[in-house]
């Protein structure tokens, strides 16, 4: 029986947004709804009436309405939503506009930059301007490889207010990983910072950034905002353009945002790429403002009065979701840099200064903070927090215990778990209800998730394979360069037609919980980040010494760490000079995130009889987890040679 750990008050309860919806639901619906489980019900069962009423409680602003809500809630993937509205994602997010406090900036070198509403507006409008007069129009793309500073918000949000798509990665990515995402995508503009802070180290990104834009013809111009350095050396980049020369400094500009369909291109985000190229998928403006506010405002209660923090970089989904906060008027606070530098609690003088009431992280922050011995509650003044959020990976109970014991007993601790598919979350946060130790509180409002036995029958108590039964708005509208939409059903539907099979392995507990058992496919999560293996085996192909290879995430510590199995080509042998070229070659051409922590010479890899690496089964081995299905492998041999590894039992 998972243990209570806290109780909303009564008072905290009625004053939240998700229980004033909830009496908005009753009255206009005619129900009865006491609690979170009967509006949860409820929304699954009335999914069109469910959005309908989101829309009007978060106040989304159209310039023209919808003949519908949703033409089929039951058709995946190809559900249309809202048609007939015309909106603009930008506009929703810049609603304020007055003398509030839109972001706080915190750089590692302790760089600290405020921007109100009204500056923020100022800003993506003269940038908006600059676009336009580069040759932006609707439906070209515009990226980011971009520290998470102020200037990557504005120039998402001036490229989407007149329909550009946009997409983004984060500076420590190595120039193959940006290559097979910008590769494929092809922006017309590009954002970069002249290098990041990192362990209190200067990085420079113009040197990478000059081999990027090399082999990416379709970049007219590159963008550079001075970071590390004032006035940086851009000669060598012949499309570059410092961001004071770029960005407009007409005075008193006002935005012309585009009113398109609900169904506009507004994001392009990608998988990890554990099978090839990383899949592009397209997300719609329409549907990932709903979905956000959604979440942000009933299921994280966020509001005007909030000061929100996430940590992550602008390469994680969860820097979309933060921005989003914007349509909400709550203030925004940025980091960027090593959440440990100088000390373990600098995230928290940060959440002391500025006065956090919500502070988002991953599982991995806290293990590691556990870790360390700090205690943030006793060191640092917390009487603003009211919620802690933590996500990337399952939090274990002793992650749990933690929170509560060392930086807050009254606070709302929210595991939440989704993923850069939908840009949001299956299972996440429920202000009205308890935290049980390890358990997520709920289910989404309006997601139809269920854990579903091996034989496809839906279980409660039981570990199951997460689906998804019914459409929801932020769904990929389709896959970059996918005519025939063939990537977006086997990423999806394969399994189960027209049911969304997301690769995680639940337990939906009697109370309404969800418990995570972690990925069901062959995705790592190191330090709570999805990253794929086949970027690292592309690394892999490019060193002679190498025959072959496999990657796996061996649970540790409350985490997961990377393990590189490698088979020597003959005559080799892997030796610590080795080693340290694998290392250096995965951190160049990936990034540091992707180095395992673990490389171990093997005789030979298993594969299935179609020659596809059985990663999946040498995780369950490396666990010692059995193994069904044998016969199906070519070389079922290979599997007993990752039994009872030595090195796998060392840190």
């Amino acid at each position: 029986m998972a243990k209570l750990l806290w109780t909303p008050s009564e008072k905290r309860v009625t004053s939240s947004n998700i229980y004033k919806f909830m009496n908005v639901v009753n009255q206009t619906y005619g129900q009865r709804c006491e609690t979170y489980p009967e509006l949860y019900a409820w929304s699954i069962d009335n999914i069109p009436e469910f959005w309908a009423a989101v829309w009007e409680f978060t106040g989304i602003t159209a310039s023209a309405p919808h003949t519908c809500v949703v033409d089929d809630p039951y058709k995946m993937p190809g559900a249309r939503w809202f048609p007939g509205a015309r909106l603009n994602f930008a506009e929703n997010l810049l609603r304020f506009r007055n003398d509030r406090t839109a972001l706080i900036f915190h750089g590692e070198d302790k760089i600290t930059r405020r921007m109100t509403y009204a500056q923020l507006y100022d800003e993506v409008a003269r940038m908006a301007k600059s676009l336009k007069e580069a040759g932006v129009v609707s439906g070209d793309r515009v990226a980011g490889f971009m520290p998470n500073m102020p200037e990557t918000i504005v120039a998402m949000l001036a490229a989407t207010s007149m329909g550009a798509t946009w997409s983004s990665c984060s500076p420590d990515f190595g120039i193959k990983g940006v290559l097979d995402r910008f590769g494929q995508i092809k922006p017309k503009i590009l954002f970069t910072a002249d290098g990041y802070f990192f362990k209190g180290s200067r990085f420079d990104s113009l040197a990478k950034i000059g081999d990027i834009v090399k082999e990416l013809p379709s970049i007219e111009k590159l963008v550079v905002v001075p970071y590390t350095q004032e006035t940086p050396d851009i000669s060598a980049i012949p499309v570059a353009v410092h961001y004071e020369r770029f960005i407009s400094h007409d005075p008193d500009l006002a935005i012309d945002f585009q009113q398109l369909p609900f169904d506009h291109p507004l994001y392009i985000m990608y998988s990890s790429g554990t099978t090839g190229l990383p899949k592009c998928m397209v997300q719609s403006a329409g549907g990932i403002l709903i979905h956000h506010l959604k979440e942000l405002t009933l299921h994280t209660n966020l509001g005007l009065e909030d000061t929100i923090f996430y940590f992550t970089t602008c390469g994680w989904m969860m820097w979309n979701w933060l921005v989003s906060s914007l349509a909400t008027g709550a203030t925004l606070v940025l980091f960027d840099g090593n959440p440990f530098h100088p000390g373990p609690g600098a995230l928290w003088q940060m959440a002391q200064d500025d006065g956090i009431t919500v502070f988002g992280t991953s599982a991995g922050y806290i293990a590691a903070l556990q870790a360390s011995g700090e205690k943030p509650g006793q060191n640092y003044d917390l009487s603003a927090l009211k919620t802690v959020l933590s996500t990337g990976s399952p939090l274990s109970i002793e992650g749990f215990d933690y929170i509560y014991r060392n930086i807050k007993e009254d606070l709302q601790l929210a595991s939440i778990s989704g993923g850069t598919d939908l840009n949001g979350c299956f299972a996440l946060g429920n202000p009205m209800g308890p935290v049980y130790a390890g358990e997520l509180q709920c289910r989404g409002l309006a997601m139809k998730v269920v854990a579903l036995d091996d034989n496809g029958n839906p279980v409660v108590g039981e570990q199951g394979e997460l689906v998804c039964q019914a459409a929801f708005p932020s769904m990929p509208i389709y896959f970059w360069d996918d005519p025939n939409h063939e990537k977006y059903h086997s990423a999806y539907f394969d399994v189960y037609p027209n049911v969304w099979r997301h690769g995680d392995y639940i337990e939906v507990t009697e109370r309404g919980g969800v418990v995570m058992f972690g990925r069901s496919d062959a995705t790592l999560n190191p330090g709570g980040v999805r990253i794929g293996t086949a970027e690292i085996y592309r690394q892999m192909d490019q060193i002679d010494e190498i025959a072959d290879s496999v990657v796996v995430g061996q649970n540790w510590n409350n985490d997961v760490r990377v393990i590189l199995f490698v088979v020597m080509a003959p005559d080799r042998i892997l030796d610590d000079a080795l080693k340290i070229k694998i290392v250096k070659t995965i951190r160049a051409n990936a990034s540091p995130r992707h180095v395992p922590a673990k490389i171990i010479a093997v005789p030979d890899i298993p594969y299935t009889l179609n020659m596809k690496k059985v990663e999946l089964a040498v995780k369950k081995i490396i666990h010692k987890q059995t193994v069904r299905n044998r016969d199906a492998l070519k070389n079922p041999e290979a599997l007993d040679f990752y039994a009872d590894i030595p090195e796998l039992n060392e840190p």
